[in-house]
């Protein structure tokens, strides 16, 4: 299994009381980051044959928030979606599945390069004609806390940019948000151990890809908990 160690983010003197901070944008060796382990979005699945990114991702946490930060050395970039919810995977997206606690359920944060946030609370990730076996989305008023910053202001990012270039997508998701969708949860702390899994995707791409952290079978699907690898929190 894979295994990732989350770092806790040191007090910053701008910190305010609930742990929040202006961290958007923060270059990636800066003393917001470099307490963090870096981890690779490389494992192509097999129909990505035309474009693999070089995608990597920093995880930190404290007593209130989730953070984490990723970096994407691309080309065809490309974003039309602009609506919270939206598919945003058809774009240039990067993701985070993060199953908080023993439960089987997980949270799909879905972001595309502009910024643009798809998040359920998924219980059963069975395939339908309409979704998921159970699937809650999060309400726009639960998500309206979750900091999002990306390096690509232009909304949208259109037409498919095809010069090679490298853009960020950083968030900061308060653990109240999780507290209202998972049973008995309680914010991780040394010895903690999570399971997730990070993403790198373009669907509709003209040079289509898709990337994960962990094995994600022979499948294309990423919603598949079972290869989750291991968050352990340090």
């Amino acid at each position: 299994m894979s295994t990732h160690t989350i770092h806790r983010r040191p007090q910053l003197h701008h910190q305010d009381n609930k742990g929040n901070a202006d961290f958007g944008g923060a270059e990636w060796d800066s003393q917001h980051w470099k307490y963090a382990d870096e981890l690779e979005v490389s494992i192509f699945h097999p129909r990505s044959v035309s474009n693999h990114p070089q995608t990597r991702c920093r995880v930190l946490y404290d007593k209130h928030f989730l953070y984490w930060s990723f970096i994407v050395k691309d080309c065809w970039v490309r974003a039309g979606e602009l609506e919270f919810q939206g598919p945003v995977c058809r774009d240039s997206c990067v993701e985070f599945f993060i199953q908080p606690g023993a439960g089987a359920a997980y949270f799909n944060f879905e972001v595309n390069c502009i910024g643009t946030l798809q998040l359920f609370y998924i219980e059963d990730p069975t395939r339908t004609k309409t979704g998921f076996g159970k699937a809650t989305p999060v309400s726009a008023t639960d998500a309206a806390d979750i900091q999002i910053w990306t390096s690509i202001q232009e909304r949208p990012y259109l037409p498919e940019n095809d010069e090679p270039m490298e853009w960020r997508m950083d968030a900061a998701v308060p653990f109240d948000l999780f507290r209202k969708h998972v049973p008995g949860f309680s914010p991780p702390i040394q010895g903690t151990e999570w399971k997730g899994n990070f993403y790198k995707c373009a669907d509709d791409s003209s040079h289509p890809h898709w990337a994960s952290w962990a094995p994600i079978g022979n499948e294309l699907n990423f919603h598949v908990p079972q290869y989750f690898g291991a968050l352990r929190f340090a």
